[in-house]
Protein backbone atom coordinates (compact mmCIF):
# COMPACT_ATOMS: atom_id res chain seq x y z
CA UNK A 1 0.00 0.00 0.00
CA UNK A 2 1.46 3.70 -0.45
CA UNK A 3 3.00 4.84 2.25
CA UNK A 4 2.74 8.72 2.72
CA UNK A 5 5.48 10.72 4.36
CA UNK A 6 4.89 12.85 7.48
CA UNK A 7 5.69 15.89 5.38
CA UNK A 8 3.45 14.80 2.31
CA UNK A 9 0.70 14.55 4.56
CA UNK A 10 0.87 18.11 6.06
CA UNK A 11 1.39 19.81 2.29
CA UNK A 12 -2.11 17.54 1.51
CA UNK A 13 -3.49 19.33 4.33
CA UNK A 14 -2.31 22.92 3.49
CA UNK A 15 -4.00 22.47 -0.04
CA UNK A 16 -7.35 21.02 0.93
CA UNK A 17 -7.42 23.71 3.94
CA UNK A 18 -6.52 26.43 0.74
CA UNK A 19 -9.13 25.46 -1.19
CA UNK A 20 -12.08 24.98 1.86
CA UNK A 21 -12.10 21.24 1.15
CA UNK A 22 -12.83 19.67 4.07
CA UNK A 23 -12.38 15.71 4.20
CA UNK A 24 -10.82 15.73 0.41
CA UNK A 25 -7.51 14.67 -0.63
CA UNK A 26 -4.68 14.38 -3.03
CA UNK A 27 -6.09 11.64 -6.15
CA UNK A 28 -3.78 9.50 -8.13
CA UNK A 29 -5.23 8.41 -11.07
CA UNK A 30 -3.32 6.59 -14.09
CA UNK A 31 -3.39 8.26 -17.86
CA UNK A 32 -1.30 6.13 -19.24
CA UNK A 33 1.51 2.78 -18.64
CA UNK A 34 4.06 1.50 -20.80
CA UNK A 35 6.57 -0.78 -19.51
CA UNK A 36 8.90 2.09 -19.35
CA UNK A 37 6.95 4.89 -17.31
CA UNK A 38 3.46 5.60 -15.91
CA UNK A 39 2.14 8.67 -16.50
CA UNK A 40 -0.16 9.52 -13.66
CA UNK A 41 -2.66 12.50 -13.42
CA UNK A 42 -2.97 13.83 -9.74
CA UNK A 43 -5.57 16.50 -8.66
CA UNK A 44 -7.35 18.22 -5.64
CA UNK A 45 -10.65 15.81 -5.01
CA UNK A 46 -13.26 16.64 -2.77
CA UNK A 47 -14.04 13.01 -2.02
CA UNK A 48 -12.80 9.40 -3.51
CA UNK A 49 -14.36 8.64 -6.80
CA UNK A 50 -16.90 4.91 -6.91
CA UNK A 51 -13.86 1.99 -6.71
CA UNK A 52 -11.15 4.46 -5.49
CA UNK A 53 -8.75 3.42 -2.61
CA UNK A 54 -8.33 5.62 0.45
CA UNK A 55 -5.17 5.70 2.17
CA UNK A 56 -5.18 8.12 5.22
CA UNK A 57 -1.55 9.37 6.43
CA UNK A 58 -1.19 9.40 10.42
CA UNK A 59 -2.20 13.14 10.15
CA UNK A 60 -5.58 12.70 9.07
CA UNK A 61 -4.76 13.35 5.29
CA UNK A 62 -6.08 11.34 2.59
CA UNK A 63 -5.29 9.83 -1.05
CA UNK A 64 -7.35 8.32 -3.22
CA UNK A 65 -6.72 5.87 -5.59
CA UNK A 66 -7.99 4.96 -8.93
CA UNK A 67 -7.72 0.91 -9.26
CA UNK A 68 -4.80 0.93 -11.77
CA UNK A 69 -2.85 3.91 -9.75
CA UNK A 70 -3.21 2.12 -6.51
CA UNK A 71 -1.48 -1.20 -8.53
CA UNK A 72 0.88 0.93 -9.56
CA UNK A 73 1.65 2.49 -6.28
CA UNK A 74 1.17 -0.24 -4.08
CA UNK A 75 5.04 -0.37 -2.97
CA UNK A 76 5.94 3.57 -3.08
CA UNK A 77 6.37 6.42 -0.90
CA UNK A 78 4.61 9.14 -1.53
CA UNK A 79 7.17 12.49 0.03
CA UNK A 80 7.15 16.38 -1.42
CA UNK A 81 10.40 17.83 -2.43
CA UNK A 82 11.74 21.56 -3.19
CA UNK A 83 12.12 22.18 -6.42
CA UNK A 84 14.60 24.63 -7.98
CA UNK A 85 12.21 27.68 -7.49
CA UNK A 86 11.68 26.78 -4.16
CA UNK A 87 8.21 25.77 -4.83
CA UNK A 88 6.96 22.28 -2.87
CA UNK A 89 6.31 19.49 -5.46
CA UNK A 90 5.17 16.05 -4.29
CA UNK A 91 7.10 13.20 -5.49
CA UNK A 92 6.70 9.17 -6.00
CA UNK A 93 9.50 7.01 -4.45
CA UNK A 94 10.85 3.53 -4.09
CA UNK A 95 9.84 2.01 -0.51
CA UNK A 96 13.14 1.19 1.34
Amino acid sequence: MLAVTEAAAEAISALTAQGGIQDGGLRFAMQNQSEAQAELALTVATGPADGDQVVTANEGAHVFLEERAADYLSDKVLDVQSAADGQLEFAVLEQD
